[in-house]
């Protein structure tokens, strides 16, 4: 056996069975491995930010790690982009970035790079196999390292000679750490604040969806307090039957006033909530001056435990939250407008759907509208950097596939890693992506404004649109294998996005909007 089929046979023992590839040349023995053993199942990204993105989507729906497979420091940096996302969304998974062999890397050769270097940038845990006894026991460390705290980035680099060499057998990944919880006096001093008028809880990570989201239901039902959670969400559950909770929106000026009253904020699984970007004259911070902002439990600490202590302190284990009622507008007709969009969406997106959304302006004109619809998750972006939704889409497709998934991407984000349409293809993923067709960046002109830029030359414009060729969403989703339509009314969007949710395959919707 040598370190190659060592690793791969940790992985499987260790409950890790699906990896986002896109290998070179120093990985060629640990594609070998992976071969020999199928019950791993691989799945083939035609660019690297595509491994990372579907990994990311694989943990937020799973709630386990699957690994990438990376080609050197060139390769990882071509994933890194969605790396951080995935940290930024508490997000675990298993990198494994082929090196060259340990006695190659004292030559300048092309592919060197600091592949140490780059992994720390963005990892939580970075190891490089010394030789190949060693690559099984690091390979169940970087497991462990990836499930602790919630979710972590694990990343081992694997030189091609502790790939090739003999190795002895594999290992089994022990148990991440237990979680980190607040202390009986933090709980009981929360309980307090949160029945105090203006107070709020703001919660994150798993206290968004499942039975962790019931329990801040509850919360808030017994106490008064508003439950309010963050703009940029890994995943939350939505629609009917759901706690009802306040998100915050992303411009900084409805972001204060919808804090202005807010006396204390009480953090539970979130991070202080702060402007995306700074602007001129505006502050960093939403809350209002004076506000009490109190961090009860981090988002890698024990968020379940958490909740269900305060909701004891609090008296609401049997309280029964406020909750969604399902509301479903009428499919409209005529011109089509982000509106109508939304409202389609709403009426026709089935139980259970997997909402990717990467629409980063259409989405604010189209999601309000789905609140009152049936239950469903949203995975949205968290770090910033685009390039996110549609390999999100293929992860938590390859996660959840008796669920349906709608990727709601703008076409600008969309061409950062719209290879991830051949690996729905391939992998005969029930993906209905839409394409929002803005013609440019619109955020960049809406960010302009913020800046107090109200007009721009060509210079600007230039730097914003994708005209001039026109990009045709439908030839490229044929080009990648994935069947396209544009629909420039309502009758026709509702048409083929019932028959995009009715299907089950990857199918794409251009959407033209007057």
């Amino acid at each position: 056996m040598n370190g190659a089929t060592s690793l791969v046979k940790t992985m499987l023992a260790s409950g890790v069975d699906t990896v986002f590839a896109n290998p070179g040349t120093s990985e060629m023995h640990f594609v070998a491995a992976l071969d020999a053993h199928p019950d791993m199942r691989c799945v083939l990204c035609l660019f690297e930010g595509g491994t990372s993105g579907a990994a990311d989507g694989y943990f937020r729906m799973k709630r386990d790690v699957a690994g990438t497979l990376l080609h050197l420091a060139p390769g990882f940096g071509n994933a890194f982009a969605n790396i951080h996302n995935a940290r930024k969304a508490g997000s675990g998974m298993v990198n494994v970035m082929g090196d060259h062999a340990i006695h190659h890397l004292q030559y300048e050769s092309p592919l060197k790079g600091d592949t140490v270097g780059i992994s720390q940038t963005v990892s939580h845990w970075t190891r490089m196999s010394p030789d190949a006894t060693s690559v099984a026991s690091d390979g169940a460390d970087a497991i462990r390292a990836a499930r602790s705290r919630n979710g972590q980035i694990a990343t081992l680099i694997l030189p091609a000679d502790t790939a090739w060499d003999a190795a002895e057998g594999p290992m089994t990944a022990a148990a991440p750490p237990a979680l980190r919880q607040p202390d009986a006096a933090a709980v009981d001093a929360a309980a307090r604040q949160l029945q105090q008028p203006g107070a709020a809880l703001m919660i994150g990570g798993v206290a968004l969806f499942g039975a962790a989201r019931e329990i801040a239901g509850r919360i808030a039902a017994r106490t008064g307090c508003r439950l309010v959670c963050d703009t940029l969400l890994a995943r939350i559950a939505k629609g009917a039957g759901t706690a009802q909770i306040e998100q915050l929106v992303y411009p900084v000026t409805p972001k204060i006033a919808q804090l202005a009253d807010v006396a204390s904020l009480t953090l539970l699984g979130a991070e202080r909530p702060v402007a995306f970007f700074a602007y001129p004259g505006k502050p960093s911070l939403p809350e209002p001056p004076g506000c009490a902002v109190t961090t009860l439990c981090a988002p890698e600490e024990d968020i379940t435990w958490t909740l269900n202590a305060l909701a004891e302190a609090v008296g609401a284990v049997n309280t029964e939250p406020v909750r969604t009622t399902l509301n479903l507008p009428a499919v409209p007709t005529g011109d089509l407008t982000l509106a109508k969009v939304g409202q389609t969406l709403a009426a026709l997106l089935p139980e259970n759907a997997i909402v990717c959304n990467e629409a980063i302006t259409s989405g604010r004109e189209v999601m309000p509208h789905t609140q009152a619809s049936r239950p469903h998750d949203v995975l949205g972006g968290t770090g910033g950097a685009i390039g996110l939704g549609l390999p999100m889409a293929v992860g938590a497709a390859m996660a959840c596939p008796d669920r349906k998934v709608v990727a709601l991407i703008g076409d600008g984000t969309a061409m950062y890693t719209l290879q991830s349409l051949w690996s729905m293809a391939r992998e005969g993923l029930d993906v209905t992506v839409i394409i929002f067709a803005n013609r440019g960046y619109q955020i960049l002109r809406d960010e302009l404004k913020n800046v107090g830029v109200n007009s721009y030359g060509a210079n600007a414009q230039a730097m914003f649109d994708v005209e001039g060729p026109e990009l045709d969403w439908v030839a490229l989703a044929k080009g990648h294998g994935v069947p396209g339509t544009r629909v420039t009314d309502a009758d026709g969007f509702a048409r083929v996005l019932r028959a995009g949710i009715e299907g089950d395959g990857p199918s794409l919707i251009e959407v033209v909007c007057g």
